[in-house]
């Protein structure tokens, strides 16, 4: 396995980023590895979690960076408690990756997991399962640090009785923004602050994962309840049945999307200003397609036998290596014959993207579903302004896409509905305050634009945290090269850096 370290900018230690044959080979089993990186000038929540084939279902952690003088931009919480939300799986991991490559839709997770608890709502073993318990105190201020590491679903968190100020996303502050249901994708962590000031009792918190409607695939509902218990409370809550939150339907997607349209950046003199020139824009579709098996380059379509469904960008769906790292070959000049630098900046041909005619097998659809599959991947020079407009499609699904680029926060300048309109849209971005993320929540039916400077030289995966999107190929990487100066430049790997061996894994 590697781990990577997700929202970390690494800044020019690229080589301890910790994804899986992009920057290093995996660690071979029974074997060690160092990472030796700085998070100066990151402050908040981030995390940690395995980076090859699904194994980040189960290893996983926070990563958390308190400001050094212990000052927040908010009242000082009485404690801070990570809320890990997860799935549980009984199928092996390494299978479920197999399975997933083959196009295979089938494996579900057993049920959703708080802090690794399936909650009460389970019963596995023929009695019921425990749940996570957060004791607090009448009066006191709890910042709950919100992590989402599941492999398949966005979820939607509520706690019955309580409400929620939103303070931080991605290790960056946000203005403070009052809610009653947190939205978390894969890949994100939201900090709240949460103040116990209901009347002492027990209350329910609940972890429901979302889901689009018919005629997606369906798969099935995902739940975990914790509790949350005040000290002095009676054990069996006055023989009260304990209060359950008011939930949304799983079939319905605009909670999250108003949720995460209506967080802004906290401004501040020391926060790095929006790029007000763009040097290179990208425009990139995200959806399925198909390719035909074995060595045929013509197959009936339409969801038939004789093709795998893959995950796209720009109708490129990514070939992972998995005998090399392209930052080892990008770095020795070798890269010949395994990547090229050609990833497309727009789709092959215009559609409309969000009709959802497009979603179940069909004609339509039919024409749009041939898709390539290669290791392309995109090169800019040092310094550059990039803007890109991810847009979310209905091509054999309508997901949203929760996409992550590793070594950068972006600004995230605005999120709609339906095709983004160049001359409309961008007359909504926000230059004032944007959130700075590092994983965008592209809606599902709509789009989502960034940008970023390419001050962080070195090759940076850029894919969508849904984990059978990556494995299906929805990722790329971006080379970022170095600048004019050795402080603008990728140094030489570290003394503990092991290079790929013959086998596709690092040399002891």
């Amino acid at each position: 396995m590697t781990i990577h370290w997700h929202g970390v900018r690494q800044m020019r230690s690229c080589w301890a980023d910790g994804a899986g044959f992009v920057t290093e080979c995996p660690i071979p089993p029974g074997g060690e590895h160092t990472y030796r990186f700085n998070v100066t000038g990151q402050v908040g929540t981030l995390w940690w979690h395995a980076h090859v084939t699904c194994l980040r279902s189960t290893i996983n952690g926070a990563f958390i960076i308190r400001p050094r003088d212990g000052k927040y931009p908010f009242p000082t919480p009485a404690k801070d408690v990570p809320i890990i939300i997860g799935e549980w799986w009984e199928l092996d991991l390494i299978e479920l990756d197999r399975r997933m490559m083959d196009g295979n839709f089938d494996d579900n997770p057993l049920s959703a997991t708080i802090n690794g608890k399936l909650g009460d709502l389970s019963n596995c073993s023929g009695t019921v399962e425990e749940s996570f318990v957060l004791d607090v105190k009448h009066g006191e201020s709890y910042l709950l640090r919100v992590i989402n590491t599941a492999l398949f679903s966005e979820y939607y968190f509520k706690v019955a009785g309580h409400t929620f100020t939103v303070v931080g996303a991605d290790g960056n502050y946000l203005t403070p923004y009052k809610t009653d249901i947190v939205s978390v994708t894969p890949g994100e962590a939201i900090d709240v602050l949460m103040v116990a000031d209901a009347p002492p009792a027990h209350y329910h918190m609940i972890a429901l994962a979302n889901q689009p409607p018919l005629p997606d695939l369906q798969i099935p509902e995902f739940t975990s309840r914790g509790l949350i218990r005040y000290t002095g409370a009676a054990a069996n809550n006055n023989g009260l049945p304990v209060p359950m939150p008011a939930m949304p339907s799983q079939h319905n997607t605009m909670p999250s999307y108003y949720f995460h349209a209506n967080l802004t950046g906290l401004a501040h003199p020391e926060r790095h200003r929006v790029p007000t020139h763009v040097d290179e824009r990208l425009f990139i579709t995200l959806g399925l397609g198909s390719i035909c098996r074995g060595r045929n380059t013509t197959c009936k379509r339409q969801r038939s036998p004789e093709t795998i469904v893959v995950a796209t960008m720009n109708n490129v769906s990514f070939a992972h290596t998995k005998t090399t790292a392209l930052l080892e070959r990008y770095y020795d000049g070798t890269s010949k014959g395994v990547y090229t630098e050609d990833f497309p900046v727009r789709p092959p041909r215009p559609f409309n993207y969000t009709n959802r005619a497009l979603i179940p097998p069909g004609p339509l659809e039919e024409v749009l579903e041939p898709t390539v599959k290669a290791t392309k991947l995109k090169r800019f020079k040092y310094n550059t302004s990039v803007e890109i407009v991810f847009q979310s499609t209905t091509l054999m699904q309508s997901d949203s896409n929760p996409m992550h680029l590793h070594g950068y926060d972006v600004f995230l300048l605005a999120q709609g509905l339906g095709n983004f309109n160049p001359k409309t849209d961008t007359h909504k971005f926000n230059y004032h305050n944007p959130q700075l993320r590092n994983t965008v929540q592209v809606p599902r039916g709509g789009w989502a634009a960034i940008r970023f400077l390419t001050d962080n030289p070195g090759m940076w995966y850029l894919h969508c945290h849904f984990e059978f999107h990556i494995i299906m190929g929805m990722a790329t990487a971006f080379i970022v090269e170095d600048g004019p100066t050795p402080e603008t430049s990728l140094p030489p790997p570290p003394p503990e850096f092991r290079r790929c061996g013959a086998n596709g894994l690092s040399q002891p």
